[in-house]
């Protein structure tokens, strides 16, 4: 399980991310999280990626990541304000939108 703590911040470039066990895959890059042991942490620094915040943390068998969120000038509040994403299933995180709809049409 990965636990993702969502830092919205304003940049015209998106952000696409997946989880595949404990490797997250941020714009195609992936960070293999395995060897972290439970009670670990490890620097964001060590990770060598832009959009990594904060310490990496294993508690509980599950790991605990921040994120960058790049979002648009005019992003709906969804993603200026989001929610912690739980990834208990390996497959693309549903990342709030980069853009409000309504301006990407």
């Amino acid at each position: 399980m990965i636990c993702l703590t969502l830092h919205p911040v304003r940049m015209d470039i998106p952000l696409t991310a997946r989880v595949a066990g404990d490797t997250l895959f941020l714009d195609g890059v992936p960070y293999d999280f395995a060897p972290l042991p439970e009670g670990g942490a490890l620097p964001a620094e060590a990770t060598g990626s832009e959009w990594v915040v904060g310490d990496i943390l294993r508690r509980d068998g599950a790991l605990h990541i921040g994120l960058i969120l790049p979002h648009g000038p005019d992003a709906p509040e969804e993603t200026r304000f989001p929610m912690a994403i739980t990834m208990v299933a390996d497959g693309p995180v549903p990342l709030p939108p980069h853009t409000s709809p309504e301006v990407a049409e």
